[in-house]
């Protein structure tokens, strides 16, 4: 389907912020064909539109990976791209089904803003990026006392930006902004001698300006950022649905399940594999999310396992694995057992 919905919602929205979850989402999911999925505006590797108005990326994969273990079709999906701070208002208010745009799992937005969050499909961590042809020998974040600093509002950013500098006893200038666009823009029309966000947008942002070579990614990672999709909360089965997704797709890295050799698999004598991809006879892990036993086939097929999908996205814009290796490679994706 990959229909986009033009725009953003604004504030208007605000006025229709839902207290609860509605107890039939999946219900509500199938009877209308398609997951409605809150994505970024447009963050290269994450989640941005391509030549023909089609969003593509890592967080869009995990969108298109839940509908297809509902629907078998990875298509089935239609995108409501949100700003920084409208992605909430768009979640509470029930617009969208779920969210995938790179977004923290923190304390506050389990509580006060009532959602939960399936998992981390991206550990990261905020950094900083100057341009060294304006900031000569600047090597370290530490070295930034008294910059003027691009960050964007809303954000866990903007409050771990203060928490460093009032830490290092160090001042600084932030220059406020709502939209990610703008503040790119800003940054690279030299309105500020830094700018911060999580490293790997760090990374994506800094191939699209127009001399990459000239800024330079500081060493430094001041903050953790667990990086998930989130649902409201009061669905238990829906978040189950979610939550199990992103599981199966690390799995399936894990059980060495690809796109390529998916058929060779199902016919395996491992009896995991077996039960993983639904073939063994008293096989029930499907019917606990009320999916059909083949949902895990369904995902590979239609998107491919955790590893495919960080190869076809992030590998290509320079994103090391990193912390997002399995943990048998000495990282921290770990799929809870599909059994």
């Amino acid at each position: 389907m990959k229909t986009v919905i033009k725009g953003i919602l604004g504030s208007a929205a605000l006025a229709v912020v839902a207290t609860g979850a509605s107890a039939s989402t999946l219900e509500e999911v199938r009877s209308k064909g398609y997951v409605q999925c809150g994505v970024h505006t447009g963050l290269i590797g994450f989640a941005a539109p391509n030549d023909d108005g089609e969003f593509e990326g890592f967080d869009v994969d995990v969108c298109r990976a839940v509908a297809a273990a509902i629907f078998g079709d990875g298509d089935a999906v239609q995108y409501t791209p949100t700003n920084a701070t409208e992605r909430f208002t768009a979640l509470q208010s029930g617009e969208i089904d779920m969210l995938s745009r790179n977004t923290t799992w923190t304390l506050s937005r389990d509580t006060s803003l009532g959602f939960n969050f399936a998992g981390v499909n991206y550990y990261d961590g905020q950094g900083f990026m100057i341009n060294s042809a304006n900031l000569e020998g600047i090597n370290s974040a530490l070295q930034l006392s008294g910059a003027a600093i691009c960050v964007q509002t809303g954000t866990t950013t903007e409050l771990n930006l203060a928490d460093y500098f009032r830490a290092n006893n160090m001042e600084y200038n932030p220059v406020v902004f709502q939209g990610f666009d703008e503040t790119n823009a800003a940054y690279e029309a030299g309105r500020c001698d830094a700018y911060t966000t999580d490293q790997s947008g760090l990374i994506a942002l800094r191939l699209t300006l127009a001399n990459p070579d000239d800024h330079v990614v500081l060493p430094e990672i001041i903050s953790k950022e667990p990086l998930g999709p989130a649902v409201r909360q009061g669905d238990d089965e829906w978040f189950n649905v979610v939550r199990w997704t992103l599981m199966a797709m690390v799995q399936a890295e894990e059980s060495g399940i690809t796109q390529d050799n998916l058929e060779e698999m199902m016919a395996s004598d491992n009896p995991e594999i077996r039960r993983i991809l639904g073939q063994e006879a008293d096989s029930s892990i499907g019917a606990g999310l009320g999916l059909d036993n083949e949902w895990v086939v369904n995902i590979v097929r239609e998107v491919g396992n955790y590893g495919e999908v960080f190869d076809r996205h992030l590998a290509p814009i320079g994103v090391p694995r990193g912390l997002n290796a399995l943990w048998t490679d000495g990282g921290l994706m770990y799929a809870m057992p599909l059994r």
